[in-house]
């Protein structure tokens, strides 16, 4: 059912751009200064496709340009003042603002706009916790919510006197309101850090079976509402939520799915990469993008009709490097194909240089349509073919003494059949990346080939 409360919200959404030299301060000084790869029109359109996520009337959209972002409200005494007299004039109730803000930043903005004030990250975790379905997605959002809440505790209770220990009045002084919220809040995240690692050991265990079995692991990654889920769906031939929605996919999804020639592999649809995401939401939505880290192919998916579409590339490169998958030039030693997705949108002459360019940057790059199905088959066979390309079968011998060994073969390898020999030593034939393969005959010596 559609929640009419959020729909009800006037908003106005407000997009500060920053300077060059300003976002060079910014980011010598720590902060996350936002690309200048995007356009005015890209930066203002995603934050109102933000907002639209949640269902905000956004009422009006302003641009700013910064020089100085000031330390205290980050837009300056005039702008803040104009700001304030659109908003009482036009009952404004939230203010979106598409930046991260300070703790004092943003409980200055409140005091002068007399409204409420998020920031981007406010923002996106709002999206992620309408979003979230599984237990380990709403951990995950109540993690980065409870972190990102911790920060924003300024002193707003400066009329409160210091809190007193004991019983009646004999304690001795005590914590404030600020101090004891802070400790309720660090004993939530610690309870929530736990129950997400209990979570994490589930989800290993599962890959650990699903490793007993054949099925390499194929992850779709991309912008949020580049078309993965989409693209998914035509796959498996499923119905995972696919809508025109910026995060519409929180949870990842896993289905195993036959290629053309036979090929089993577990494809994941995983959710969607932004710019600028904040390292705390990447951080608490690790465990997620386990499919990603552990995945034998990534399948980059791109929206090739975005005008912004190779810097929403440079975003999820971003992304992934933190994550560690890919160097800063977006180098991997692991296969990565990029679908350039949405091809059905174009015209035939932009289609025809669409098609050309793909075929130029050669057989990992695929021109592809989610919705019509064009280019899919192409997909799924150099999909089929790295996949082949990176599983490598042998036999070797495990030593009885070397438990370790056969431990680290079952860890780091696909079982595919395993005899005990009569003095005790495992002869075991597995499959698994060449990285891999080549620690494997380091270790157990010459192999016998499958």
């Amino acid at each position: 059912m559609e929640d009419t409360r959020a729909k009800e919200t006037r908003t106005a959404v407000i997009v500060p751009v920053i300077s060059g030299r300003a976002a060079k301060r910014a980011g010598e000084a720590g902060g996350r200064a936002v690309s200048e790869q995007r356009s005015l029109d890209a930066r203002r359109q995603e934050a109102v496709g933000l907002a639209a996520a949640i269902s905000l009337d956004v009422v009006f959209v302003e641009l700013l340009a910064l020089q100085t972002p000031r330390p205290a409200t980050l837009l300056g005494v005039g702008k803040v003042e104009e700001i304030a007299k659109r908003v009482a004039q036009e009952h404004i109730e939230l203010v979106v603002i598409d930046h991260e803000l300070t703790p004092i930043q943003q409980r200055n903005l409140e005091r002068a706009l007399e409204a409420k004030v998020v920031d981007r990250t406010g923002l996106i975790l709002e999206i992620f916790g309408r979003r979230a379905q599984t237990r380990e997605g709403t951990l995950q959002v109540d993690l980065a919510h409870l972190t990102y809440q911790k920060s924003r505790l300024v002193r707003s209770w400066t009329h409160l006197e210091r809190q007193r220990g004991g019983k009646g009045f004999l304690g001795g002084p005590g914590e404030t309101q600020i101090e004891s919220d802070r400790r309720v809040i660090q004993e939530k995240i610690t309870r929530l850090k736990g129950q997400l690692e209990e979570v994490r050991r589930t989800r290993t265990l599962h890959r650990s079976r699903r490793q007993e079995v054949p099925a390499p692991t194929v992850a779709l990654i991309g912008y949020t509402n580049a078309g993965k889920s989409t693209l998914f769906n035509r796959i498996v031939d499923e119905k995972v939520m696919a809508k025109d929605l910026l995060f519409a996919t929180l949870d990842p999804t896993l289905r195993k799915v036959q290629l053309p020639r036979g090929t089993e592999v577990i494809l994941s649809d995983t959710v969607g990469f932004i710019s600028n995401l904040p390292t705390s939401l990447i951080a608490a939505f690790r465990a997620t993008l386990e499919e990603v880290l552990e995945a034998d192919l990534i399948v980059h998916v791109r929206d090739i009709t975005h005008p912004e579409t190779d810097a929403q590339r440079a975003d999820v490169i971003d992304v992934l490097a933190q994550l560690g998958v890919v160097d800063r030039d977006g180098q991997s030693d692991r296969a990565m194909i990029e679908a350039w997705n949405k091809i059905d949108l174009m015209d035939a002459g932009t289609l025809d240089v669409t098609l050309r360019q793909a075929e130029v940057q050669g057989a990992r790059v695929l021109a592809v349509s989610a919705v019509s199905g064009q280019g899919l088959s192409a997909l799924l066979s150099q999909i089929e073919k790295e996949i082949a390309a990176t599983r490598q079968e042998e036999t070797f011998l495990v030593p009885v003494e070397d438990g370790e060994g056969r431990a680290w073969v079952f860890a780091n390898a696909t079982v595919l059949d395993e005899v005990i020999l009569e003095d005790g030593s495992t002869q075991v034939r597995v499959a698994m990346t060449p990285r891999r393969m080549a620690h494997a005959r380091a270790r157990f010596g010459a192999a016998t080939p499958a």
